[in-house]
């Protein structure tokens, strides 16, 4: 594992299954820009978001992982650009326990005026692969894709003193 820099939080909305603070049934994920060019996303599983006993359900797993890689483009896209899943695919390795945090690691791996691909994977306390992930993204405007009010969304990044400055990867 090596000690790697966090170079800036991105933000957190309301609502968002992924990133929202108030949706009680969401994973209230945090997502960290690195400064090896990839994006690091944390959350805490709760007993909601298992799927067999003490084990996050496959489906969850898809979901963070999709969002964190298409999150990516916000690193280098202007605040409005958002990617919108085309493809996504992903391969299953090992069981996600409930009882420690999550972390999911993502990088942009090809993209051009539309689209980007990504890759990512969800790591374990070790540095195991437990899902491996890749997608294709369409790069659109968010005004394009929902009303979205940043205000009322609460679209914001909230700091917290438990936010890593390194992380070990």
């Amino acid at each position: 594992m090596k000690e790697i820099r966090v170079s800036e939080k991105q933000h957190n909305s309301k609502m968002c299954f992924a990133c929202g603070l108030a949706n009680q049934f969401g994973l209230h994920s945090r997502f960290y820009e690195l400064e090896t060019g990839e994006l690091l996303a944390m959350f805490k599983p709760a007993d909601e978001h298992q799927g067999y006993p003490g084990r996050l359900h496959g489906g969850l797993a898809a979901t963070i992982l999709d969002e964190t890689i298409g999150r990516a483009i916000m690193m280098t896209s202007s605040d409005s650009i958002w990617g919108v899943t085309v493809e996504f695919s992903m391969r299953l390795r090992k069981p996600i326990p409930l009882d420690s945090e999550v972390r999911v690691i993502s990088r942009i791996t090809s993209e051009n005026k539309r689209f980007f691909e990504g890759s990512g994977e969800i790591l374990l306390n070790n540095g195991d692969v437990a899902v491996s992930g890749k997608g294709r993204y369409l790069k659109m405007d968010i005004s394009k894709i929902a009303d979205f009010d940043t205000e009322e969304q609460q679209w914001h990044v909230v700091h917290s003193p438990d936010d890593p400055t390194t992380v070990l990867l």
